[in-house]
């Protein structure tokens, strides 16, 4: 196997630390540069926390990195807005890339899906990299085929800036590919305090945790006539996205076209 020339955006963050540990920790990824907003001209290894044996450029412009670094895969664990504005930019260059944010529309997704095709290069959005909440969502939506009376509670810590997640909102779309728009509930409630139930998705109600010390958890709970069933999945810290983030990395090379979720590449 080719080494996979790998350019990071967002290396500062928590996500992108961990990233560096990973990508320093597999043999096939080489690390060729990093876009940072704030360190242009740094290598990598002056970045508080990074591993002291990256020694790939910073750049402070994807547009100015992708220009002067010969990469395959833009890996972008940002934010919302610079996801997009990334993903666009690595598809016009013809790089494979691999996208962490979440808050994509369905506009969105069809405008960078269309593109992907016409450029025809891989790209993957992954609301979440964790494989158990992938599994999470998977054994989820089995599960909805049999009880379709359902509420997701995600609970993310508190500098989160998107609500609902991007894995309750996946979590609910995949749910509804197999169960009946349907209304949950006495048909006479009503909400004392606007907001008490939680968002709306076809009938089935989100609702968002924000608090200091969480770091990433969702509960999909369903209920039937004596029976409630709960699926559960917890991270409790940001290594456990990064084996998701690998596979996502090592998936792209073989993808024409836009993936959105880590479900689509698990067998």
């Amino acid at each position: 196997m080719n080494n996979i020339r790998i350019i990071l955006a967002g290396p500062r963050g928590k996500m992108g630390q961990e990233a560096l540990k990973m990508i320093v920790e597999t043999p096939h990824f080489d690390l060729v540069a990093a876009v940072d907003s704030k360190n242009d001209g740094l290598q990598v290894k002056d970045l508080s926390g990074a591993p002291q044996s990256m020694e790939a450029p910073v750049y402070d412009d994807m547009e100015n990195c992708l220009a002067a670094v010969k990469a395959d895969v833009v890996v972008d664990l940002t934010r919302p807005d610079i996801g997009k504005k990334h993903l666009e930019l690595a598809l016009n260059h013809g790089l494979r890339t691999v996208i962490g944010t979440t808050g994509f529309s369905n506009e969105d997704l069809e405008r960078l899906t269309a593109l992907a095709e016409e450029k025809q290069t891989g790209a993957i959005i992954a609301p979440n990299f964790a494989i158990g909440a992938i599994l999470m969502m998977k054994f989820s939506q089995m599960a909805a085929k049999y009880l379709p009376d359902i509420e997701i509670i995600e609970k993310h810590h508190d500098q989160k800036l998107d609500a609902p997640s991007g894995t309750a909102l996946k979590t609910a779309q995949l749910i509804t590919e197999v169960r009946d728009e349907k209304k949950q509930g006495h048909p006479d409630e009503k909400e004392d305090l606007k907001g008490a139930r939680g968002a709306e998705l076809e009938g089935i109600r989100i609702h968002s945790v924000r608090l200091p010390g969480l770091v990433a958890h969702q509960e999909v709970i369903f209920g039937g006539e004596g029976q409630v069933l709960t699926i559960r999945h917890d991270s409790m810290n940001r290594a456990s996205f990064m084996p998701g983030v690998r596979l996502a990395v090592e998936s792209v090379m073989n993808i024409e076209g836009l993936v959105y979720g880590l479900e689509n590449i698990m067998e």
